[in-house]
Order: C-alpha cells, then structure tokens, then sequence
C-alpha cells in the first residue's frame, strides 16, 4: 500500500527530471537554507571543509547565471561555544540571545570569508518575523534584496534573533527562507537537510519509509507524514516545519525542495541523481495576495458557514451574512484569518471593521448594517482583493 502511495504522489513525464537539481537554465533566482546541524559540528565549530565544498556549488551556479540568496542558520550554535553556555545555547531566551549576538558575528566571517575565495561579494541581513509580517518593512526587505541580486552579490540571511522572542520568532529558518523566497521573487528554494526528501514515514526510526519525490498537492495525508523533531538536537525544525515552508514557497509560486546536506557539494550531488523531494509551485498569486497568504501571524479569525465557503471558493468577497461567529481582538485593516466551523482555514484577508462592529453585524445581511451601525460606509467583511485563498 505504500509503494502504491508513494508512486501515486509522483508526477509523470519529466517534470521531477527536468527540475531536479533546481538547474539555472528554469530557475533564475534560487535560496539554500542551511541548517545548524550541517554548518556546525557536535563541539560547536564550523564545518569549514563541507562549507567549502557549498560554496563551489554556489560559485558554479552563479557562473552559470543563476542568482542566489542563502538563510544561514548556526549563530546561536557558534555564539554557545564561545560562551560556554549550556544545552547549546538554549537554556533561557537570554542566553540564545547572547549567543546569537556572540556567533553571528563569527558566522557572517565565514561567509564572507569563503564566498570570497571565489570572488563572490557577500551581504548581511538580519529579520526577525516582524519584517516580514509588517507589509512596509516587507517591501523594504524586498526592496534590498532586489538590489543586492542587481549587484551580483550573495545576501546571507539570518533571523536576528539577539532581539527575538518567542512572540516575535520564525522558530526556524525553513520558514524564515520560504518567506525570504517570496520576498526576493525567487524561483525555488532548497532547504539542505539531514534527511534527503519527505518520506511515508520518519525513515530514522521505520525501514519500511519510502521517499516521495513530487508533491503536487499538500494536503491532509502529506501533513500526517511530518515529525516535528531535529534530529541533531541543535536545530528548531522538523518536517513538520519544511512542509510549513512549502506551503508558503508554492502559495507564492516557487517550488520548494528538501534535499541531504549530509554530502560533500550537496547541490550537485542532488543534480547529478542524488536523492530530494520537489513541492511544485502553484499557480503564482498577485504580491499582495502571495504575502497575505505567506503571513504567519493573524490577529483574530471569521468562521464562517458553508454558503460563505462555497462564495469564497468562487472568487466572491466575504459578507457578513455568511459569518458564523468572530473570534479575537483586531482594528480595520488588521489580517484575519477566515475559518470553517471545523477550524480550517481557507483564506487570509484585511478586515473592513473592527472586531466590535464585525460582531454586531456577523450573521446579517449587508443592507442591515446601517441599522446596526448607524452608518454603512462597507457592504463586505473582507473585499476579494485583499484576500487570498490559503
């Protein structure tokens, strides 16, 4: 029944052959996202020989044209070591943040130092997920990497988290380069991993896993493949996390890949046959819709009935006679999400009321609102253009 599984999620023709290896000839813009267990040994040092041989790939990509941004974890890794702080650096938020402060520093030397080798300019940018939720500061981030790639330069991307909180965290650097993928337009991502690709089951602990190579679709089987742990102990992902990053790479229209760093030249090890898991892109949604879709954070959340679904699902605006009930505290023009009684959420918008007048007005028609208002300067809850369907 597995293999049937298996084989069922894999497209035919040559779409996985064609992308594989994530080719400069298709993908133009391309983010690698580096994880703490393949930048940094179990004694909290950089593994200069493996990122020596990450940098060759990235050199020979860019000599062949294509453009690339790498996420970089490993700061807090490195900053523990220096610091001497316990449980690597993440016993207490004050201590992650110290280390952070401490390591990235050493962390952006090294990049700098080995792209340079090869003649390569590298750039340093620190987000925390305020900068990316806020749409200004969004553009902005954009706005730099944009001209960053116009530059011929390689943006090194970290979360800044020497001022993160829990609060105000990505938790991982898989959604952090999604959400970096769709900020800078790319292509694709590729997230380097200690396992090559999504599989039927967690293949450290159950033989019997089997690799998926394409995944059209993410939906509820895909989800329940997904296991939360770090294997090294030193990172904050998991699959469950990466295929929290593939929904918002392929939501923005970038395919996304899982691939094994646990190789020399991993990049074209993937390229020549190696092993990795493609999530094709979607069809690509407008900027605003992509980062609406993309967000991480809400402020309140629309359940509403089937009727109300179904009109969405048509392209329509949300009204309030389709709205069941409103949960949270939230202003015009704050993001909501748009629930089903069940808790599933299908779409993220701007709301048009504040969350105290969305209450009085759920469940009745639009021509009602004067009434209960007072005034009816909005007909809808959310307008279709500051929507998108996730």
């Amino acid at each position: 029944m597995l293999l049937d599984f298996a084989r069922s999620e894999r497209i035919s023709g040559n779409v996985p052959h064609t992308l594989s290896g994530f080719p400069p000839a298709l993908v133009r813009r391309l983010v690698i996202k580096i994880g703490s267990a393949l930048l940094v040994d179990p004694a909290g040092q950089v593994r200069v020989d493996w990122l020596r041989t990450l940098v060759a790939d990235v050199a020979a990509r860019k000599a062949a044209g294509q453009q690339v941004i790498i996420v970089s974890s490993g700061a807090i890794a490195l900053g523990a070591r220096r610091l001497n702080l316990p449980k690597g650096g993440r016993g207490s938020l004050e201590d992650a943040q110290a280390a952070a402060a401490t390591g990235q520093i050493a962390l952006s030397q090294c990049w700098a130092s080995l792209l340079h080798e090869k003649g390569i300019t590298a750039a340093q940018m620190l987000v925390t997920l305020d900068d990316l939720e806020n749409r200004r500061r969004y553009l902005n981030a954009s706005a730099t990497l944009e001209r960053l790639m116009a530059l011929d330069v390689v943006p090194v991307v970290n979360e800044n988290d020497s001022v993160a909180t829990a609060e105000i965290k990505f938790g991982d650097n898989d959604r952090l380069a999604a959400r970096i993928g769709q900020a800078a337009r790319a292509d694709a991502v590729a997230l380097l991993s200690d396992v090559d690709g999504l599989y039927t089951a967690n293949p450290h602990v159950d033989a019997s896993a089997m690799l998926i190579e394409t995944i059209e679709r993410i939906d509820a089987r895909i989800d329940g493949m997904a296991d939360g742990g770090s294997a090294s102990g030193m990172g904050s992902g998991g699959m469950i996390s990466k295929i929290q990053a593939a929904r918002i790479a392929t939501g923005a229209g970038a395919h996304l890949a899982i691939i094994s760093g646990k190789v020399d030249a991993p990049l074209s090890h993937w390229a020549n046959g190696g092993k990795g898991s493609i999530f094709l892109a979607a069809p690509t949604k407008r900027a605003r819709k992509g980062w609406l879709a993309g967000r991480l954070t809400t402020r309140g959340r629309i359940v509403v009935d089937a009727g109300a679904e179904r009109a969405l699902s048509n392209g329509n605006s949300l009204l309030p006679a389709g709205v069941a009930r409103i949960e949270g505290v939230f202003a015009r023009g704050d993001v909501v999400d748009i629930v089903t009684a069940d808790g599933r959420v299908i779409a993220r918008g701007l709301i048009e009321y504040d969350s105290e007048a969305a209450g009085k007005i759920a469940g009745h028609r639009s021509e009602e609102i004067a009434a209960l208002l007072g005034e009816m300067p909005r007909s809808v809850l959310v307008h279709r253009d500051h929507m998108a369907m996730v």
